[in-house]
């Protein structure tokens, strides 16, 4: 089993910045891919971002070229560096890991299956 915990969200105003950072422990070899997800009040989960275990990077229509994701270097750990912020980017953020496999990050979130409890983002206008 993986255990995410996600720090790093807080209130920022539009057109600014912030990284989160997920740190990964327990059952890690496991793990392939990451990404993170966001879910706001009455809305649908997105997969805003997705990393796989080679490096190659997929995003959320809605986050190409604002957001940018990444693995450090121990391969257990995660980051989302936000950068032009917008209202609309308000939501809670998780951290989730993928057991699956796939060519290039071609994830959905469906494929995830660990993750954490997850950091407020909150910008505003």
């Amino acid at each position: 089993q993986v255990h995410l915990v996600e720090s790093g969200g807080g209130l920022v105003q539009a057109g600014g910045s912030l990284r989160l950072s997920c740190a990964a422990s327990g059952s890690i070899f496991s793990i392939n891919a990451m990404g993170w997800y966001r879910q706001a009040p009455g809305k649908q989960r997105e997969l805003v971002a997705a990393i796989a275990s080679g490096g190659s990077t997929n995003y959320a229509d809605s986050v190409k070229g604002r957001f940018t994701i990444s693995r450090g270097n121990a391969k257990n750990t995660a980051y989302l560096h936000m950068d032009s912020l917008k209202p609309e980017d308000t939501a809670v953020y998780h951290c989730a890991t993928s057991k699956l496999l796939r060519s290039g990050s071609n994830y959905n979130l469906h494929d995830f299956d660990s993750w954490g409890q997850g950091t407020q983002v909150t910008v505003s206008s």
